[in-house]
């Protein structure tokens, strides 16, 4: 089992985003998706109510990193 992704682990989150959805569109997502996704990732341990924009925006940025 890998360690628990907590919101501050934004690059390992983008990994496992792009893991499970690879064919996604990952610039033009909305947030409350991006929010559902991250929340619905196996190794997701956090809060769900500690995200905000900045948090979603940053792991959107790293997503689009990791894929490229």
């Amino acid at each position: 089992m890998s360690k628990p992704l907590k919101w501050q682990d934004v690059h390992d989150i983008a990994i496992a985003l792009e893991d499970a959805h690879p064919d996604a569109d990952n610039v033009n997502l909305r947030f409350t998706d991006l929010h559902k996704w991250i929340c619905a990732l196996e190794d997701f341990a956090d809060d769900p109510l500690k995200s905000n924009e900045k948090i979603l925006e940053a792991i959107q940025l790293a997503w689009i990193d990791e894929r490229e």
